[in-house]
């Protein structure tokens, strides 16, 4: 670094601004570019950023899934028979299908067959099944229109007595759940996000303290024979930049591959009925354009921040700075 001579403390004002802006432009740089606790606070940044980017990832993933999976019930309900004794299965369904249809605002109904039935529990109890020796309610689908759904307790009332073992399930009780455990997920998600943002701003600030008190004496020096303190932040600032974008830019590239490969998998696997069960709950595992946009919106939110934060903390630094002076006078 170009030094100060002492001859520059005794010249002129004006003169002395001048040795000052030559000596900002030979200078090296006040925050050695690279340097182990750069490294380290670029990795650091790169972890923060991963994970706050796989709980965007993760909360745009159950919001969306939890609306589809409200529609897909807010336009349906189910009509259940079990069977018992004495009990014309087929002709129990196809009775609940014609009283079902009959009431305004249902679009149409439909029987789920036995080879259905057998699909839907092949998961837990394998393949092969044969429906008739097993005491496996039937199901008929009742699709509504969601504009204007139809009276369910008037409809309750004219299967009830027809069929006593029939039971009508409008979800009302699943979506208020479902509802309530989505919101709650996203609560959380925003609480964990605000605490990762929250950790590598401390981080930054402890790393730009460490700098400045590696460069103490060189910053104090400068400050005191005339140079600018936004000069000296925007050093700081610059070379934070760059640094949180690298890690922000690795970590927000890590948590794209990560869903990617989730969602290769996922259509990978589609055929299979664990994928099929994965599927149901949470979706195809695409967080799609919104979400991908989201994490590198979160990319240029941590870059920015980082750099903020190492100029606010440079300039209350050197405010401090300047309130010691006058009492040690």
């Amino acid at each position: 670094m170009t030094e100060l001579s002492v001859e520059h403390l005794h010249e002129e004002p004006a003169e002395m601004a001048g040795a000052v802006q030559r000596v900002q432009r030979k200078m090296a740089p006040i925050v050695p570019a690279q340097n182990i606790a750069g490294r380290a606070l670029v990795l650091v940044i790169a972890i923060m950023t991963f994970l706050s980017c796989l709980t965007f990832g993760a909360v745009t993933l159950v919001r969306d899934t939890a609306s589809v999976w409200e529609n897909q019930i807010s336009r349906e309900a189910t009509i259940q028979i079990k069977p018992v004794e004495g009990l014309d299965m087929e002709a129990a369904l196809a009775q609940a299908s014609q009283i079902a249809g009959e009431f305004p605002g249902v679009k149409e109904t439909r029987i789920i067959d036995r080879d259905a039935t057998a699909r839907l529990l092949e998961p837990w109890l394998g393949s092969g099944l044969n429906i008739d020796e097993l005491p496996v309610p039937r199901l008929v689908v009742v699709t509504i229109d969601e504009n204007n759904p139809p009276d369910f307790a008037a409809m309750r009332a004219a299967i009830t007595p027809k069929l006593p073992s029939a039971a009508l399930d409008d979800h009302r009780t699943w979506v208020d759940r479902l509802v309530a455990m989505a919101r709650t997920t996203v609560t959380i998600g925003i609480a964990v996000l605000a605490l990762m943002l929250s950790a590598t701003v401390l981080t930054v600030v402890f790393a730009t303290r460490g700098a400045m008190a590696g460069n103490g004496h060189i910053i104090e020096v400068l400050h005191f024979v005339g140079a600018e303190a936004r000069f000296i932040a925007r050093e700081f600032r610059w070379h934070f930049l760059v640094t949180g974008m690298k890690g922000a830019a690795a970590g927000g590239a890590a948590a794209i591959l990560v869903f990617i490969v989730f969602s290769w998998w996922s259509s990978r696997n589609m055929a299979t009925p664990q994928a099929d069960q994965a599927t149901a709950l949470f979706g195809n595992f695409a967080i799609g354009s919104a979400g991908y946009l989201g994490v590198g919106l979160m990319v240029l939110v941590i870059g920015a921040l980082t750099a903020a934060t190492s100029h606010a903390t440079v300039v209350t630094y050197l405010s401090d700075i300047d309130i010691r002076q006058p009492d040690a006078n």
